[in-house]
């Protein structure tokens, strides 16, 4: 049975959107600062690396978002993606900036921005990885 293209659009969106909020609210409580608090009182710094984790996380669910072939694939890969990523922003923070609480609520916005960088790179990465 063929699911008529709006509705298939809306579950794979819907999908999509849920999975991206839910790493975002696991991405904020793993940080080692309170980084929407941060941002609210003008830390550029905390709002460098928040958006590079957003742009970061987002990226590999756009891939399988356009690849997946169902939504149980959509959801199964997008399970392992996210853990990935978020696996991989754990590592970085520890073995990279091992100072990161006290840099980014310093607001060293040099700090944030690598950091940014550096998780929308990953996510770039994971990403590509996730075509087929």
């Amino acid at each position: 049975m063929n699911t008529p293209l709006p509705l298939n659009f809306a579950l794979y969106f819907a999908i999509t959107l849920l999975a991206w909020a839910a790493s975002l609210a696991i991405y904020v409580r793993i940080t080692p600062y309170h980084e929407l608090a941060l941002v609210r009182g003008g830390n550029r710094a905390a709002a460098h690396s928040l958006s590079g984790a957003a742009l970061g996380l987002a990226l590999p669910l756009a891939s399988l978002a356009a690849n997946a072939v169902s939504l149980l694939d959509l959801m199964g890969w997008a399970l392992l993606a996210l853990a990935a990523q978020l696996l991989l922003w754990w590592l970085l923070q520890r073995l990279v900036f091992k100072d990161l609480r006290t840099q980014i609520e310093a607001d060293n916005a040099a700090a944030g921005q690598v950091l940014g960088a550096l998780a929308a790179g990953l996510g770039l990465i994971n990403a590509a990885c996730l075509t087929y």
